[in-house]
């Protein structure tokens, strides 16, 4: 493990601890290291690759057609998409969590598109960059039936 020295003004620091705390971290070094992660991943993600993500997003199912809109994004691309959630927060919202796996740009692209919808609100997505990896500890031979194993990029 490496040692890196960093030097911030007092009302900087004072807010980082407050963050730290609140945040649970065991340590500011920890802390560190997370946002560290975060940005070597952002970084990584930006230049392609392969991800698993998810995308929440509350929307107004008043709005017209927007339900019927979702669902045929999701259709048109189903090689995205793995599953959905769908659940009536009240007589207006109802909230969405899609789950995603395939090429980051595409994953991002439809992130973009879904948000961007008129009465979509509150949309987020969560991507985590993948790796193909066949190599695991199942000691018998054994077929995958058609999916790829994928593991998180080391963080």
């Amino acid at each position: 493990m490496q040692r890196v020295t960093i030097s911030i003004d007092d009302d900087l620091a004072a807010r980082f601890d407050a963050a730290v705390r609140d945040r649970a971290y065991a340590s500011r070094s920890e802390a560190v290291r997370d946002l560290v992660r975060r940005a070597v991943d952002d970084v990584r993600r930006t230049s392609a690759g392969t991800c698993v993500a998810s995308l929440s997003y509350v929307y107004d199912h008043r709005t017209r057609a927007l339900a019927a809109r979702l669902l045929d994004l999701q259709h048109a691309h189903h090689t995205l998409v793995i599953a959905v959630t769908h659940v009536v927060l009240d007589h207006e919202s109802s909230l969405e969590t899609v789950l995603l796996r395939g090429l980051t740009t595409e994953v991002e692209a439809f992130a973009d598109r879904v948000t961007a919808e008129r009465g979509v609100r509150f949309g987020a997505v969560n991507i985590v960059g993948v790796e193909a990896n066949d190599h695991h500890a199942e000691p018998a031979p054994h077929h995958h039936y058609g999916h790829d194993h994928a593991s998180p990029h080391p963080g």
